[in-house]
């Protein structure tokens, strides 16, 4: 008795998917006029949110950062360098953003994905420009030594908003990241003193320690679509609906950056108001998260 329905809904959910498919815009459109979208979320509703701190063992910070199915791994590596004559009381900080063929099926084997310099030079801009870390807080020895953190993050799956993902990856690495304890060696270099066998020398730094961050930055990207904003798209909303706005704000509400890299709709000033402010209701939930996620790792 219960085959025939079973064998309906089944034709039913082909012809969906096929419709899908086939007019993805017509699709959304009817999702939209009932303001819900095809994953049963409230238009200006963020994706679940995770983070994971130190998923990397051999980094000095690391975590895997999850928001809907957009996974990111960021790692942290700490090296001892020369700092640079301008700028001889601070040290630097790397970034690289990798996506590998496994993150997605436009990403082809042997070729460079193109979102991922964009990527790159959009969290460089943000972390440095967010005052989030006080460059002379890796200085080791004034125009002698310094640090260099390496910064490098990888996506996993690219399911959309790579670059909220990407940075919220960063800001929870940075969270877990220790400084190392250095000492000079018998060349009168400044080294790991782990890596050199040295931890009978007197250290540079007494122990290992967190790092201060102030005015971190948290994004929120939305896509426009007519007069509807759609919040944390996935990848198929921003194939869709290409007229996409990321806002970037610091754990106090202020405004970092603002990006519109194009698209057919105008971002009109009341559609980025109604931007800027998702973005402070993401702001205090993504906050939360990352507070969670240090408080579990300190009661570990």
């Amino acid at each position: 008795m219960g085959l025939p329905n079973a064998s309906g809904d089944l034709s039913t959910e082909v012809e969906v998917d096929a419709f899908r498919r086939l007019f993805p815009l017509r699709f959304y459109e009817k999702h939209l006029l009932e303001s819900i979208r095809p994953d049963a979320r409230p238009l200006g509703r963020a994706r679940e949110t995770t983070i994971a701190l130190g998923a990397v063992a051999s980094a000095n910070g690391s975590a895997l950062a999850k928001i809907g199915s957009t996974t990111m791994l960021a790692a942290i590596k700490m090296e001892v360098m020369t700092p640079s004559l301008e700028t001889p009381d601070e040290g630097c900080i790397a970034i690289d953003f990798h996506m590998p063929p496994i993150c997605s099926p436009i990403v082809r084997p042997g070729r460079p994905a193109e979102a991922a310099p964009v990527v790159a030079k959009q969290l460089s801009d943000t972390i440095l420009s967010s005052g989030m870390i006080n460059l002379k807080e890796l200085s080791l020895v004034s125009g002698k030594a310094a640090w260099m953190a390496y910064l490098d993050i990888y996506c996993l799956d690219a399911d959309g908003a790579l670059f909220d993902t990407a940075l919220l990856s960063a800001v929870a690495a940075f969270s877990h990241l220790e400084i190392p304890v250095v000492s000079l060696n018998d060349d009168g270099k400044i080294v790991l003193s782990e890596e050199q066998g040295l931890s009978d020398r007197e250290p540079v730094n007494k122990e290992k320690r967190k790092i201060n961050l102030s005015s971190v930055p948290f994004s929120l990207t939305c896509v426009l679509y007519k007069n509807y904003i759609l919040a944390d798209p996935t990848a198929e909303e921003e194939s869709i609906m290409d007229t996409i706005v990321t806002v970037v704000l610091d754990s106090s509400s202020q405004l970092v950056s603002l990006q519109k890299p194009g698209g057919t709709v105008l971002a009109y000033t009341s559609a980025i108001q109604d931007c800027i402010a998702l973005t402070r209701q993401r702001v205090k939930e993504l906050q939360k998260i990352l507070e969670e996620a240090i408080s579990g790792m300190e009661v570990d």
